[in-house]
Parts: structure tokens; C-alpha cells; sequence
């Protein structure tokens, strides 16, 4: 499945969501960058015992 010469670039991404599907966001966040505001030391202060 290449792309055609001259393709539209919408004309490709429907033909590859047609075969894969289009479940991940447009956007996706960084590592560390967290939209509801925990950070790092939250998760480690919440971490389940048998993880330490």
C-alpha cells in the first residue's frame, strides 16, 4: 500500500484509517507534561506497596 505520486494528503490518511482505524488522538501529551496536574512525586507517593 504506497502512496500514489500527487496524492492528497487527506486522500491518504482516509485510506490508511480505512485499514487501521483512527483511535489515537490528534494530539498526543509529552512525557511530563500531565493535564491533570499530578507529577511525578504525586505517583510516587500514591505508588502501591508491592511496588517498592
Amino acid at each position: 500500500m504506497t502512496s500514489e505520486p500527487g496524492e492528497p494528503e487527506w486522500r491518504r490518511r482516509r485510506r490508511l484509517d480505512a485499514v487501521f482505524g483512527d483511535d489515537l488522538p490528534e494530539q498526543i501529551v509529552e512525557p511530563g507534561e500531565r493535564r491533570d496536574g499530578r507529577g511525578r512525586d504525586w505517583y510516587d507517593a500514591n505508588r502501591p506497596p508491592h511496588y517498592e
